[in-house]
Formats: structure tokens, sequence, C-alpha cells
């Protein structure tokens, strides 16, 4: 993998891990046209993956450290600490990841092979572009996070499986359909990620070991790593405005047309 191939994959991974377009998707599309020469070792993978989360640590880490406070306090005394809002939000984050580990651990291969050609994924974009288009239909939300909603939004989370469907746009789209406040809806959906990231990184970090990683390749890794992170926490600043001015539902046309157009050339 050559540089401007490194810098073209850590972009897109930046870009679309948190805009609401769908990063499975483009990546999908983007090897299928060029060639499938951009297709990433499972040490660039974990690497780029390792960028977007470090942008969300980076960006929420005001938000993080007082999780982490609270949560190793509530360890120390959690009769004292129980109404604490911050161990709330760990619950509700603990509880949000329960559908996407049941997914992800008995029906991601199957999902993958079976739903990962550019016709379906075509098709899923139309379908994140209906999601997100519901969304200016929505009034203004007063709601916050609690169990049964977080329940549901990791719902929404395990169906962004499916190649072609956006998770940040579902997560967000559903928190929002559930009443819940903008800002919530964003915070909570970013930062119910950061465990499933952190996840899946985990179980490929075996597997990119074993196929290590030669000099030539460091500084393809590098370039990789700081595109997505830097991307990422752009797209992740720039989402969260457009969300608190309520045009979130502007994504659905780019989703609709990049899908449109996928299908009548994959079709056609």
């Amino acid at each position: 993998m050559d540089l401007l191939q490194s810098f073209l994959l850590g972009l897109i991974q930046g870009l679309t891990e948190f805009l609401p377009i769908s990063s499975s998707g483009h990546l999908a599309l983007t090897k299928f046209f060029l060639g499938g020469d951009l297709e990433a070792g499972i040490t660039f993978e974990v690497v780029v993956h390792f960028g977007t989360l470090c942008s969300i640590l980076i960006y929420y880490r005001e938000l993080i450290g007082n999780l982490l406070k609270s949560g190793i306090g509530f360890l120390g005394s959690p009769k004292q600490k129980k109404s604490d809002p911050d161990v709330k939000m760990l619950g509700f984050i603990l509880v949000s990841m329960i559908p996407a580990m049941a997914v992800g651990f008995t029906l991601e291969s199957y999902i993958e092979e079976v739903f990962s050609n550019q016709v379906t994924v075509s098709s899923m974009l139309l379908v994140t572009g209906c999601i997100l288009f519901g969304t200016k239909f929505i009034s203004d939300n007063v709601k916050l996070v609690n169990l049964p909603r977080s329940f549901v939004i990791g719902l929404a989370q395990a169906f962004a499986i499916l190649p072609g469907i956006s998770r940040s746009g579902s997560t967000i789209s559903m928190a929002l359909f559930l009443g819940v406040r903008r800002d919530e809806a964003a915070n909570f959906s970013f930062l119910m990620v950061i465990p499933v990231i952190a996840g899946a990184m985990l179980l490929k970090v075996k597997e990119m070991i074993e196929v290590g990683v030669s000099d030539a390749q460091m500084l393809s890794l590098i370039v990789g790593f700081f595109t997505a992170f830097i991307s990422g926490y752009f797209a992740l600043k720039y989402l969260i405005l457009i969300l608190r001015r309520k045009g979130f539902h502007f994504f659905a046309y780019y989703c609709w047309l990049v899908g449109a157009a996928g299908l009548a050339y994959f079709l056609i």
C-alpha cells in the first residue's frame, strides 16, 4: 500500500466513521471503483480505527475524564455514588453495548459475507437516507437518555452492522425519535461507540501481532493513523454543529445520491 492509498483510506475512515453516511458502505464502494487496489491489511485496519478512537477521546476528554472519575468512585462506595449522573451514564453505555455485542459475536461474519455486495450497499445507503430524512419532522426534544432508551439506541447500533447503514446516523436518529435532546443524542452516540471500537480492535490485535509490521509499512501506517485521527476529529466537531442547527437531515440527500448512483451503475 503506497502513501496515497494510505491517505485516502484514512481520510474515508475518519470522515465516514462519524458523519452519518456509512463508513462500511463508502469503503466497499471505493475499493470497487479503484479496482480493489485499496485492499487494506488487518494491521492498517486496526491502526485507522485507533485513529478515529483517539479523535473521540480527545474531543470528549473532559467528559470521559468525569465518567472515569465517577466510575472509580462508584467502585469505592457504590451506595453513595449510585445517584451520580455520570455513574448512570456509564450504566447506560454498558446497556447499549448488549445488542451490538450479541450481533457482533454471532452474526457479523455471516452478515458481511451475504450483504457486502455493491448492490446491497447502495440499497442500504438509500435506507440510511430515509432514516436521516425522518429527523426533519422531529420537534424540539427535551428528554435525556435513560435505561430503556439506551437499550433501544443500542439496537439501532446493532442494526448498523449492515454495510451501508450508518452507525452514527442510526443511533443519533433513534435517540431523536425517542425524544432525546440533540446534544444528549450526539454525546451518547459517540460515547457508546468507544467500547465497541475498542473491543473490535482488541479482537484483531492478536491477528495484527501475528502478521507483524515491516519497516516499509510503518510510514503508511503513520499516514493512515494521522489522516483518520485529524479528519475524524473535524468530522465529529462539524457533525455536532450541524446537529445543533437542526440540519442533520441534509445528509439524507447525499446518501440518496450515492445510493441511487450505485444502483444505477451496478444494475444498468
